[in-house]
């Protein structure tokens, strides 16, 4: 089988998969790594999104052999270390907002609300609802919707402190 080298969570790893095999099974299954869950396989519900290069993406539609070495896969595991502390801003506003009910969307919500944010804060702009509304697809089963749009906000102004904007 062919041997395939990138960064995941800052950690250089080489796997021997077939070019074929889906990231999100690369992750979950070979490297153990299960904050990116399962939810469809298709890029709809987005419950695995995670950064690749430090933009949001969805491992489940991605196969192994399109990640080069030079590439750096962060999940919810690795968020914190993007700004060296125990929790990143946006999962601190998450506890701060009780958000979760089930959890199993909540990896890829904050994922992608990171990946948000940090693209407003470029453009030198705020979060606003029609950003929410128009950029966070992900699915919640839960339909906590209304804590997710508070926490992205909440979460957004936490981030104008950290080093590296999250």
């Amino acid at each position: 089988m062919p041997e395939h080298s990138f960064t995941v969570n800052g950690r250089q790893v080489t796997v021997d998969i077939e070019d074929d095999v889906r990231m999100l099974w690369v992750l979950r299954d070979v490297l153990g790594v299960t904050g990116p869950k399962y939810g469809c396989g298709i890029n709809v519900c987005k419950a695995c999104t995670s950064h690749y290069n430090g933009r949001a993406f969805n491992p489940c539609s991605v196969p192994v052999s399109k990640i080069g070495p030079d590439d750096e896969i962060t999940t919810i595991e690795g968020l914190p270390d993007t700004v060296g502390s125990d929790l990143h801003p946006m999962q601190e506003a998450w506890l701060e907002h009780d958000v979760a009910q089930c959890g199993y969307c909540q990896p890829g919500q904050i994922m992608a609300a990171v990946d948000l944010v940090k693209k407003l804060h470029a453009e030198g702009r705020d979060v606003t609802d029609a950003d929410i509304d128009t950029n966070m697809r992900n699915v919640c089963r839960c339909g906590t919707y209304y804590r997710i749009r508070q926490a992205i906000k909440d979460g957004a102004e936490r981030m104008k402190g950290t080093k590296k904007g999250g």
